[in-house]
């Protein structure tokens, strides 16, 4: 299983879209929307061991997270502003209670709370924090794990907007990097699938 919590730091998570204005008046929902996309999808399908959890921060309103599981979700085209129309609706609907995942749709669900309440929900696996700064994720030797160990065992990923990610709850995360250059969030990720599918062994 593969896990991405994406941060979105003035994502709108309350009212009405500006599907014509993403990039701005929307609170660069357009970076969210192309990490997502790389987080569930190939070039002809879903990743079913994949889910993104974005998280909307930038009000009106409380946060709002909204969840994408690759194993049952149905419906998401490879279109930025039709995953925009989507995300549109979900903001639309009152807010549940924090804990409390409300099914929109096949494989979609939203709730209350920010990136503090998905890490507390992430208690299997390795969460890994990507940071320019920090050790590599990988190393330069890293050996091909057998039978796609790696693939197989669940990890979780944070990655952040166009905004620092500012204090996060350290306990259980460990900090990596892809690399000294700031990669957009979703070309990390396109990164992270690629090592995970060819069975790299991580520095965990």
């Amino acid at each position: 299983m593969r896990r991405f919590a994406v941060v979105g730091h003035r994502a709108m998570s309350k009212g009405k879209l500006p599907l014509n204005d993403l990039a701005s008046g929307a609170g660069r929902m357009d970076v969210l929307i192309r990490a997502l996309m790389a987080g569930l999808m190939t070039s002809h399908g879903l990743r079913k061991d994949s889910v993104v959890v974005l998280h909307l921060l930038g009000g009106p309103g409380p946060p709002r997270r909204i969840k994408f599981d690759g194993g049952t979700l149905k419906g998401l085209h490879a279109d930025e502003r039709s995953i925009a129309g989507t995300i549109a609706k979900v903001i639309a609907t009152p807010l549940p209670p924090i804990g409390h995942w409300q099914p929109i749709t096949a494989g979609i669900s939203h709730s209350g709370g920010g990136l503090d309440f998905t890490l507390k929900e992430w208690q299997e696996g390795t969460t890994v924090l990507l940071d320019a700064e920090a050790p590599r994720l990988w190393t330069p030797k890293a050996m091909l794990l057998e039978n796609g160990s790696a693939s197989e065992r669940t990890v979780n990923f944070v990655l952040s907007d166009d905004q620092p990610l500012g204090d996060v709850a350290t306990e259980g995360v460990v900090l990596r990097s892809l690399g000294d250059q700031w990669l957009q969030g979703h070309m990390a990720i396109g990164v992270v699938h690629f090592l995970l599918d060819e069975g790299v062994e991580l520095n965990l």
